[in-house]
């Protein structure tokens, strides 16, 4: 079954625990780029890189949080952020013990980070 989007919402808000600034800081290092699946596209950025940019742009565009300052391609984006953040935590405990892991390092690429938790 589908979330509804206010679920999504409130989902994405506690799961991204991140600030823009944090997570703009972090994609920008060199540790950023090394985990995830790379795009189709050729251009060697991971799945994970592009949907961190994805979300700085989503939480830049509405710093209140609020439920409608969103669009539904925000939401949709919050969706897979959500489900990639939630699927991970539960499987993956190393993200949590070991931030040199490729988990932590991934999740951290969906704006969770594992060490603030």
């Amino acid at each position: 079954m589908v979330k509804d989007n206010d679920t999504v919402i409130k989902e994405f808000n506690e799961l991204v625990n991140m600030t823009p600034e944090e997570l703009e800081s972090w994609l920008q290092g060199e540790a950023s780029q090394e985990s995830g699946w790379s795009k189709d596209d050729g251009s060697g950025e991971s799945i994970g890189h592009d949907s961190g940019r994805q979300i700085i742009q989503i939480l830049r565009k509405n710093p209140s949080k609020s439920p409608d300052g969103y669009e539904q391609a925000d939401i949709d984006h919050m969706r897979k952020v959500v489900a990639y953040n939630k699927r991970h935590l539960a499987q993956e405990a190393t993200a949590k013990k070991n931030p040199d892991s490729k988990s932590y390092k991934s999740l951290k690429n969906w704006g969770h980070d594992a060490a603030k938790t």
